[in-house]
């Protein structure tokens, strides 16, 4: 699968965002290491804590399959700067594939690469 249609699928599933309080529609694809894909949006909720990440909700779909090894994951946002994964998302992922690859996109079908490591070089571990 290439970058392009990794990142269509992410863009797909955020149309499928619940969005009521920030209208900010997040969409995510992540990759399995046998190719297996996962999407997940965002969903808010007005008790703020118990809102969830696009990221998350796609690799919590692929971990309840019993997939625990993820290559990469493509995060789609139309907006103007960088879709990059939040704090929690960050720690989340890297509990899981602390090396995989992270395409971040914005508006435009323009998107950049990261390795997960990048973003959070410090996790917090056992």
């Amino acid at each position: 699968m290439t970058d392009r249609e990794l990142m269509s699928m992410a863009r797909e599933a955020s149309m499928n965002a619940y969005v009521p309080y920030s209208r900010f529609a997040v969409g995510a694809a992540i990759e399995c290491s046998d190719g297996t894909v996962y999407t997940g949006c965002n969903i808010e909720n007005a008790a703020l804590g118990s809102t969830i990440c696009a990221e998350r909700t796609a690799c919590v779909k692929a971990v309840s399959d019993g997939k625990h090894d993820f290559r990469r994951i493509a995060i789609y946002a139309d907006s103007q700067n960088w879709c990059t994964p939040c704090g929690a998302c960050r720690q989340f992922l890297a509990e899981f594939s602390p090396n995989m690859e992270v395409l971040c996109a914005k508006a435009g079908s323009r998107y950049v690469s990261y390795k997960l490591s990048e973003l959070l070089p410090h996790t917090f571990n056992y």
